[in-house]
């Protein structure tokens, strides 16, 4: 099958199953998540062009990198070792794990999120050619992966190809080397999460059937008794896999697995910072070592504190949350300042050239920032996720689909190798593809951000035009929302049918509405504006002065035409960063709405980046429609964006060591859309008078 062509023609369409289905088992949390199954994004608007960019551009492509970057192969080679023990090939360096130039022991997740970004939009198709043809593609590599899977329900390609030479990650025998490198539980994590996601999708138990044959080995071979490998993950993901896997199934067994997982950190024979079990999570109160294994970690201790009802692991978290946000969150949403280690700095070390800020940490910070609203109902922790969703994330994908940043610094300079495999520019895919990958897997299941509810309260945490329909307590609402956000604040929530009488309809006042970057000290406005906002029914004003946890409620019995208007005022802002902050100091951001800005050496030929000052009262004009036209030769097509410009000086030497100083107009693009004309300069934070922070 021609995957590169898999989803050309399809379109966001109707939804192919009841949105009240529910899992067979509550998830714990007071607050729910609207499935995504239940929110259709309108096409043609902003997240309707990202879905369908990885409908038509990156599942396809990630597809077919699998094929040929020999994913595929590994499960064909590790089924005909068990077909054929002993055979011939397992004397060869082909065969020999620990010498193949092309192994890595997680290139099999690559194949699970790949099918897991897959599913979610299935699950917002209807039934049609294309879709059948799709189903049937995953059908035909889960017989690949099923075929590798050990009699006892053990699948790891690394070991099973050659079980006298395993993958040198992997050690002698298996979980001997599960809390260093070996990936074992990981693999099995992003297995369960897409093996969930089939079976939402499609209703077959095909994939789910292969994971919860996993699932089981790791619960009778991993864990504290007598016989089992006492361990815990050396990458994280498991944890969150497996109370999701619970929540599904119903099987106890499983949550007490992912609660084993987390227990024991800090208690093994294997402690390390960089892992994050070098103390048990109940004394963990900052945020270390690699930034992506945490975030997953994180995101599972709430999972397991919400299924359990643990005070202690959510004080944990709690404390672990307000460490991020108060001191190691870039402006953009993203975390994990230091490339060695793919890690957390330590508190307000955020350098902004050197800056790692992997994309798959952005995702596992959506992921954390998603449950603790779960847990605390607070517009705080959407906020958040917003600001990493509309910078630190959707700027891991070029706008086409087709290539990827791993790392998303906050400058460049063109010539410092920010990227991974020494990259100056995005990039197709990667020898260590997770982020390809996990982006393949995000990006389809952004509807299920859109609302919460609890009771008779329905949250709007996003603002995204398309339409949902909602299960509250049992009966069936209809809402749809036209709006240009982010590129404009204003918003029309109609209500389209309601079968559940009188409910609150709670409105996210966003922070940067609220004059607040995020909610700590680490970066506030600099420029003395105090934009506002209005709300109105029908056309009447609403009292929007009181919020409840940063929701404005409307209580009533909605009827069927009912029209909620929201107005966000969205002028050019500037921030600055807290003092302790020494990369930041006497430089300001710019931000309109929830997009982060930042100025491209391309924009601004005649201006060198490095030397602009902001002036001391900036007067912004805002351009609707800056056209970002590719010129490199692979012909992505060109995009729009609402850009920014401000009148600047710029100070420079000439060619007499003179200093000089030129005016000019300074053009800012949304941090997103950075690097896709090739390599240039880029600056987010820009250097500024002193007295310009306080003006």
């Amino acid at each position: 099958m021609n995957t590169k062509h898999l989803f050309l023609g399809l379109a966001l369409l109707p939804l192919m199953a009841d949105a009240a289905q529910e899992p067979k088992t509550s998830d714990g949390y007071p607050y729910s998540q609207v499935p995504f199954t239940a929110v259709k994004i309108a096409s043609g608007s902003f997240w309707g062009d990202r879905l369908q960019a990885a409908r038509d551009v990156t599942i396809p492509l990630a597809f077919a990198k699998c094929k040929e970057t020999n994913r595929y192969r590994k499960f064909e080679m590790a089924a005909y070792t068990l077909q054929h023990p002993g055979h011939e090939g397992l004397k060869t360096d082909e065969w020999n794990m620990a010498k193949g130039p092309w192994w890595n022991p997680f290139d099999d997740t690559d194949v699970y999120k790949t099918i897991e970004g897959a599913s979610y939009i299935l699950s917002t198709e209807d039934d049609g050619p294309e879709r059948r043809r799709l189903v049937a593609y995953i059908d035909s590599v889960l017989d690949i992966v099923a075929a590798a899977q050990e009699p006892d329900g053990y699948l790891y390609t690394a070991r099973t190809i050659n079980p006298e030479h395993p993958h040198s990650w992997s050690g002698s025998a298996r979980w001997q080397k599960e809390e260093n490198d070996s990936h074992e539980l990981y693999n099995l994590g992003h297995m369960v999460d897409a093996a969930c996601a089939h079976y939402q999708a499609t209703g077959s138990t095909k994939f789910l059937d292969i994971a919860r044959k996993f699932a089981d080995c790791v619960v009778k071979e991993v864990g504290p008794r007598q016989g089992q490998a006492c361990v815990v993950p050396g990458h994280q993901i498991a944890e969150m896999a497996l109370a999701r896997l619970y929540t599904l199934t119903g099987k106890r067994e499983y949550l007490d697995e992912a609660r084993f997982l987390l227990d024991y950190r800090g208690k093994t024979e294997h402690k390390a910072l960089y892992s994050q079990s070098d103390k048990p999570i109940a004394e963990q109160s900052e945020a270390w070592g690699h930034a992506v294994r945490a975030g997953y970690m994180y995101a599972g201790i709430a999972d397991v504190a919400a299924l359990t009802g643990d005070s202690v692991y959510i004080q944990a978290i709690d404390r672990i949350w307000q460490n991020i946000v108060g001191r190691k969150y870039y402006i953009t949403g993203g975390v994990g300042a230091r490339h060695a280690g793919e890690s957390f700095g330590a508190d307000y070390e955020l350098p902004n050239l050197t800056a790692y800020n992997e994309t798959c940490a952005a995702i596992a910070m959506v992921y954390l920032f998603q449950r603790m609203f779960l847990l605390h109902g607070d517009a705080r922790y959407i906020d958040c996720l917003e600001r990493t969703l509309y910078n630190g994330v959707i700027s891991g994908m070029s706008v086409d689909g087709g290539k990827f940043f791993y790392p998303n610094p906050l400058s460049c300079d063109a010539n410092y190798r920010f990227n991974s495999e020494r990259s100056l520019t995005r990039r197709p895919w990667f020898g260590c593809a997770c982020c390809p990958s996990n982006v393949c897997r995000f990006i389809p299941s952004m509807p299920g951000y859109v609302y919460g509810q609890r009771d008779d309260r329905l949250y709007v945490n996003l603002y995204a035009a398309g339409s949902a329909d909602i299960m509250l307590h049992g009966k069936r609402v209809g809402l749809v929302q036209e709006t240009d956000y982010p590129w404009q604040g204003d918003v029309k929530l109609k209500v389209t049918q309601n079968r559940a009488g009188t409910f609150s309809l709670m409105l996210r006042i966003p922070g940067w509405a609220r004059n607040q970057v995020v909610p700590s000290d680490l970066y506030a406005y600099a420029d003395g504006l105090t934009p506002s906002f209005s709300v109105m029914v029908n056309g009447k004003a609403v009292d929007a002065s009181r919020l409840v946890q940063g929701y404005l409620r409307i209580e009533r019995k909605w009827k069927r035409g009912d029209v909620v208007s929201v107005h966000f005022d969205m002028p050019v802002r500037l921030v600055s960063a807290h003092a302790s902050v020494s990369d930041d100091r006497g430089r300001v951001a710019v931000e309109r709405g929830p997009l982060v800005y930042t100025a491209e050496g391309v924009d601004n030929p005649s201006l060198p980046l490095g030397h602009v000052l902001m002036p001391r009262k900036p007067q912004f004009s805002v351009e609707p429609s800056y056209v970002i036209r590719n010129t490199e030769a692979d012909g992505a097509p060109s995009f729009s964006v609402t850009a920014v410009r401000v009148p600047v000086e710029a100070a420079d030497i000439d060619g007499e060591g003179h200093l000089k100083v030129q005016k000019g107009n300074l053009l800012l693009i949304p941090y997103y859309a950075w690097n896709h004309r090739g390599v240039s300069t880029m600056d987010v934070w820009l250097p500024c008078s002193l007295s310009a922070l306080h003006d």
